[in-house]
């Protein structure tokens, strides 16, 4: 039995319940773990990093099996706002530099980039049609201060070479990012995708390369026996000299015991319209492709997607059950009708809610995992897990085949330190959202 920190329901069907990817691409069949499967590196979760993991390995040669515990693209891979951007760490530059020092600061801001290179990268290699657009990423100022903020950050960039656009308030309808907003900073690294049809696409690629996925085969207990990892499943076993663990925000206390404590998993919650008109669009003023996200510490996070569909997502509730779930999404849209007026009677055709995780010191931990010989973790993108949890897999790939890796990485920032309270530390969370709303 998992030992998760949320209520049961925060892991059912009720979260994902109408989210909108489901419609855009059916699931692959992968089969079910039955019996006893062998394998060099076993790995637990099926979304971006377990299955960029399974694909590095599987065109090094490397015997991999991957266990997804619900059906293929369940979790939050399947069911995020398809951002893939700069980001994965939640600490500012100043506060990275001040910790962790220049050199890995440095190191951590060129992975950001080429986490998003890659992802490219893998989209043109196995020609995955993941219906990308937008130029970067833009942030908006929710206020006068958020935007000294803004230029002050803009001028930074640009001082150390970096191109950056930053709009005043009185520039932004002309380019179709019309709001309540006091300027906006575009950094031109990224873009939007369906976060389905990108895993799918890379599932797909896994399996032909030789990757055995499965699904609906969560793993229930891993032990040590004969100098292997075994992993059981509810039909079966899996053994592996390796293993890797990819579970993010649905990870339990107890696969393995060490990350008890060592992650918080956190709701976010997203939305889609039906398709916008071209005369919808012109009386918001809001035309741009741009991906896009407010300046707020409890962030909003938009985009007007290829088919015209608005997405809108903010963090979700600190509950879990029916009743906090209808609440979130009521509270979501009342944001959406606030940001955007023009659009109060256009109808949210999809709904739906699913887990970040964030780490205590706020960076991504991908590593080994200590005093467990051949088992690593990557896991806590704080909401940026589609650049970021791809790159995590293909740099435990390199770690898992012992090998140094080609691209920018840091082992000084690799720790992943206990919250408070253990497996209570979600009562760190009202206090922590409630000073963060009287910031924004």
């Amino acid at each position: 039995m998992m030992r998760r920190i949320y209520s049961e329901y925060a892991y059912g069907p009720g979260p994902r319940d109408k989210c909108w990817w489901d419609e855009t691409i059916s699931e692959p069949a992968w089969p079910i773990l039955n019996g006893s499967v062998e394998a060099e590196v076993a790995i637990i979760g099926g979304g971006f990093t377990g299955i960029s993991a399974a694909l590095h390995l599987a065109q090094s040669g490397v015997k991999v099996a991957v266990l997804e515990a619900e059906s293929p693209g369940w979790g939050a891979s399947g069911r995020n706002g398809g951002f893939c951007c700069l980001g994965g760490s939640k600490l500012s530059s100043v506060a990275m530099r001040r910790r962790f020092g220049d050199l890995a600061t440095d190191t951590y801001q060129a992975g950001e980039i080429a986490a998003v290179t890659l992802v490219r990268d893998l989209l043109d290699r196995f020609e995955i049609d993941a219906d990308t657009h937008s130029r970067g990423e833009t942030q908006l100022a929710h206020s006068p201060r958020a935007m000294q903020r803004l230029r002050a950050e803009a001028a930074d960039l640009a001082r150390t070479g970096n191109e950056v656009d930053l709009l005043e308030a009185d520039q932004l309808a002309e380019q179709g990012l019309n709001g309540a907003f006091h300027g906006a900073l575009t950094t031109p690294v990224g873009f939007g995708l369906n976060p389905r049809k990108y895993l799918f696409g890379l599932s797909q690629s896994a399996q032909v390369a030789g990757a055995q996925l499965f699904q609906r085969s969560g793993a229930t207990r891993i032990t040590q026996r004969d100098g292997k990892h075994v992993i059981a499943t509810l039909n079966g076993t899996l053994r592996a000299s390796q293993v890797i663990i990819a579970t993010n925000g649905y990870s339990s206390e107890d696969l393995p015991t060490w990350l008890a404590g060592r992650y918080m998993p956190t709701q976010s919650t997203a939305m889609v319209t039906r398709p916008l008109s071209e005369d919808e669009l012109q009386k918001q003023g809001w035309f741009s492709d741009q991906m896009a996200y407010d300046s707020r510490n409890l962030l909003h996070y938009f985009r007007l997607m290829p088919d015209r569909r608005f997405l809108f997502g903010m963090r979700g509730g600190l509950l879990s059950s029916a009743r906090s779930e209808k609440a979130i999404r009521s509270k979501l849209r009342h944001d959406f009708d606030q940001m955007f007026p023009a659009w109060n009677g256009v109808e949210t055709t999809h709904c739906w809610s699913g887990m970040v995780s964030l780490s205590r010191n706020l960076v991504p931990f991908v590593g080994p995992i200590p005093d467990v010989k051949g088992m690593f973790a990557g896991l806590c993108y704080h909401g940026n897990g589609v650049a970021m949890g791809t790159y995590a897999g293909r740099l435990l790939s390199d770690l898992v085949l012992g090998q140094t890796s080609d691209l920018p990485f840091s082992t000084a920032i690799t720790s992943m330190p206990r919250f408070p309270l253990g497996r209570f530390r979600r009562l760190l969370m009202p206090p922590a959202y409630a000073a963060l709303g009287l910031m924004d």
